[in-house]
């Protein structure tokens, strides 16, 4: 593990050219540079054993990692397990972006720290790779703490989130993380239903999806208040517009470019209209609406709900290598400019 935190460190102080000769995608940090102080994991673990809470959560993902080490763990307790590591992280973020330095006279020390709070069970390998990248690009690690610490926040004197802020933090999140780091996370592929069920809860839920007391709102009316902001609008209709699924095209886009169509999806994120899975069991998306009371609009609300649970634009995504892939497969996939390839 030493070696290859240290190959990775390496790797990120190539120029594009050289990482492109050897078959690696450049970094965005050269693409998207920032600066960069990073707090050590022995400093960031310091902080976060002076408060007891965050010091019992700590311990537990040692446990969890202990119990691991032995025999695989039950879904139950693998469930449990990650419940505890995004509490730790929501509570102390600045273990989730913390780095170790090569010849740091703690180094063991840090990297034992470093990797117990971002290994886990249940993960897929894509899913668990977009996660240690993201922690490992600042930028990445920083604005996803931010997002998740403004989602599970309460309003003082309430049990309910800030839905506001919580969607500017997500954002913000996608709109100044480049696209290989964000939608790598939002997007990785699954093959059991505990990494569907870390997969549903990455733009917390709880908070940004659905309301506090689980009612969901007519579709024509969220899409009425929606409209009725500039920003929503806007990235409405860019969905509307780029997700229109065909069956004539390889791609199932009406304007045969699913990396649009993705891109749009991801912008609706963060707004009232934000969809998300529907369940830990496939990658089958939906809004947090419903058609009841629709009226003679009732059609018109079964359009805009399928837009999202039956488009074929939405459930295939073309990769850069030209290979196509089903939504539950769908990876993003690097490429020099750090941007998806339409």
């Amino acid at each position: 593990m030493v070696r290859f935190l240290n190959q990775a460190a390496d790797m990120n102080n190539l120029p594009p050219s050289h990482l492109l000769s050897l078959g690696v995608c450049p970094s965005s940090a050269s693409i998207f540079p920032y600066p960069s102080s990073p707090i050590d994991c022995v400093e960031a673990h310091r902080v976060c054993s002076a408060d007891p809470l965050c010091e019992a959560l700590y311990r537990g993902l040692e446990l969890c990692a202990a119990e691991a080490a032995v025999s695989p763990l039950g879904e139950q307790a693998a469930a449990e397990c990650l419940e505890r590591q995004d509490d730790l992280l929501a509570k102390h973020p600045a273990l989730s972006t913390c780095k170790c330095q090569r010849g740091f006279r703690k180094e063991e020390q840090c990297l034992r720290i470093y990797w117990r709070v971002r290994l886990l069970p249940g993960q897929s390998a894509e899913c668990l790779k977009a996660a240690q990248d993201c922690g490992l690009y600042e930028k990445c690690g920083s604005l996803r703490s931010e997002y998740v610490l403004a989602c599970t926040k309460r309003v003082p004197g309430s049990n309910r989130c800030n839905q506001h802020k919580c969607h500017r933090a997500l954002r913000r999140f996608l709109e100044r993380v480049p696209e290989e780091y964000s939608l790598s996370v939002l997007f990785c592929p699954c093959t059991n239903t505990l990494c569907g069920e870390r997969r549903r809860k990455t733009i917390v839920p709880s908070c940004s999806y659905q309301e506090m007391e689980g009612l969901q709102p007519n579709c024509l009316h969220q899409q009425s208040f929606c409209r009725r902001d500039d920003l929503c609008r806007s990235r409405l209709a860019d969905f509307l517009s780029n997700c229109q699924p065909s069956l004539l095209t390889t791609s199932g886009c009406l304007k045969d470019s699913a990396g649009l169509c993705l891109r749009a999806y991801a912008g609706l994120i963060g707004t009232i209209m934000t969809p998300n899975y529907i369940s830990n069991s496939s990658a089958d998306v939906s809004l947090w609406c419903n058609c009841e009371g629709s009226g003679n609009q009732w059609q018109d609300c079964l359009r805009l709900q399928r837009m999202f649970t039956h488009n074929t634009c939405l459930r295939k995504y073309t990769l850069y290598t030209g290979h196509t892939l089903s939504f539950d497969d769908v990876f993003v996939c690097i490429v020099s400019d750090g941007r998806i390839n339409t």
